[in-house]
Formats: C-alpha cells, sequence, structure tokens
C-alpha cells in the first residue's frame, strides 16, 4: 500500500520527545441498528495493566502532546490489525499535536502500510471538549485528512468550541453528540428538540449522526425515533481490552424496535 504522502516528515515533528511512560487500547463498537452490524471500533487509550484513560491523560503536558497523539496512532493502528479488524477503525487526535497535517500523517500512513491496514478504513475523530489555537488551522486538518482518503469526525458534538461554526466551513462525514445530550434524553423534550434540530441540519449536510454515552432503553428508543442508526455506548457492548468483539455478540434481541 502506497502512502499517499509522498514520504514527507516534519522536521519539527522529529524535535518531539519520546514518551517515557507505555499505553494500550481498548475497543468498543460502534453499532449501525437498522443493519445489525458493528459500524466502526472506536480504539480509547489506556494504560498497559489496563488503566482508565483519565489516569493516562493526566501524563499528557505540552512537551509530549505530539508524541502521545503519534504513539496513540501506531498503538490503534497496529493491536487492530493483529485483531484483523475489517471494520471503520474511530481514533482519536489532539489538534493542538498537528504542525503541519500533511506532513504530521506520513508516521499514521507508514504504520498502515506496514500493518496492511487500509488507511481508508480510519475514521479521524476530534474532540470538540479541547480548546484549539487556530480556527483556520483545524479546517486545515480535515481538508487535509478527506484528500486523503480517511474519513473524519467531530467527538462530543455540542459540548464545547466548535460546534455548529465548524459545520459552516468543513463537514465532516460523521459527528457523534456529546452524552450531555444524550443521558437521560427520554425526560427531556428540550434535548430531544435540540437533537432533532442537529439531526435535520446533518441530513442537510449528508454527514452522519452518532449517539454515543447511551446507556439506557429508553435513551435509544427516543434516538432511534429522531433517526439515529449509529449508537455507542454500554448499553450495547463496553470496551474490551486490546480485544475486538463479533457481530454476534451484540445482544440485538434485547433493542427495542421502534418505529
Amino acid at each position: 500500500m502506497a502512502s499517499p504522502n509522498g514520504g514527507i516528515h516534519c522536521k519539527k515533528c522529529e524535535l518531539n520527545p519520546f514518551l517515557d511512560f507505555e499505553i494500550s487500547m481498548a475497543y468498543q463498537p460502534i453499532v449501525d441498528v437498522e443493519k445489525k452490524t458493528i459500524f466502526s471500533f472506536e480504539a480509547l487509550v489506556r494504560g498497559v495493566n489496563e488503566e482508565s484513560a483519565g489516569e493516562v491523560l493526566s501524563k499528557i503536558n505540552p512537551q509530549n502532546r505530539f508524541a502521545f497523539d503519534q504513539l496513540c496512532r501506531t498503538k490503534a493502528i497496529s493491536i487492530a490489525a493483529e485483531n484483523k479488524l475489517d471494520r471503520y477503525l474511530n481514533i482519536n487526535f489532539l489538534p493542538n499535536a498537528i504542525y503541519e497535517p500533511r506532513h504530521c500523517i506520513e508516521s499514521t500512513l507508514n504504520v498502515a502500510d506496514r500493518f496492511n491496514f487500509p488507511f481508508t478504513n480510519i475514521i479521524f475523530e476530534m474532540t470538540e471538549g479541547e480548546p484549539f489555537r487556530d480556527h483556520k488551522h483545524l479546517e486545515n486538518i480535515f481538508t487535509c485528512y478527506k484528500d486523503i482518503g480517511f474519513k473524519t469526525a467531530i467527538d462530543d458534538f455540542g459540548a464545547g468550541y466548535a460546534g455548529l461554526n465548524l459545520l459552516a466551513d468543513f463537514q465532516p462525514d460523521l459527528i457523534k453528540l456529546d452524552m450531555a445530550l444524550i443521558k437521560n434524553i427520554h425526560e427531556d423534550p428540550k434535548r430531544q428538540s435540540i437533537v432533532e434540530g442537529i439531526c435535520y441540519t446533518c441530513r442537510k449536510l449528508d454527514i452522519d449522526v452518532l449517539a454515543e454515552g447511551v446507556e439506557k432503553p429508553e435513551e435509544y428508543s427516543v434516538l432511534h425515533k429522531i433517526g439515529i442508526r449509529l449508537f455507542q455506548g454500554y448499553y450495547f457492548k463496553r470496551p474490551q481490552f486490546k480485544k475486538l468483539c463479533k457481530d454476534s455478540d451484540i445482544e440485538w434481541g434485547k433493542i427495542p424496535v421502534t418505529s
């Protein structure tokens, strides 16, 4: 698999230090309830002894941010490839860790090539909860990734710094609704109206909407009636450390039928 980046390297990237700690990954499925299949897996950072994401992230600082971002990509792809993943792979990225997107992506493409993992099966998620310095820079990252052949997503949509303003400038393939909008949505008509509005806008822009953090059948039922088909959360499956579940591992029979 030839790299579409032409072997370009970023000098600033080469100056970043290596991490002085190790990481691993857990994988949580994102399900398509209409097709009753697993759409993709999100790679979630963990310590090598299954330490939580919070414990790992507490070690990140401006000096090691780039090294951490790059290692997360490497680990996510390598472990997924070892598990013979044949679906999309969602990888979170830190916008503030990227100096020049087309140069900084080279190591990711090299890892995908080394493990024979199709880079077109990667969905890069930008978490909306992290402040970013330059709106134009973020737009350039998304545009570059899409031009190379990656799919793109905004995580925690509605939580923080981008939101509808970002959608006006760039349309990702996917948005993931923030869990604060999802929690107990069946008891909150205001949140239901907000989600309906977001889904309407995304349909007009040809963007898929995913509901994450779903833990209750009542939450699922309301969201599915609104028109959402992609779901992630403990109600469907918890993350598994260094493992991928199968379609048959999802308890499709317990998912309520809605109309």
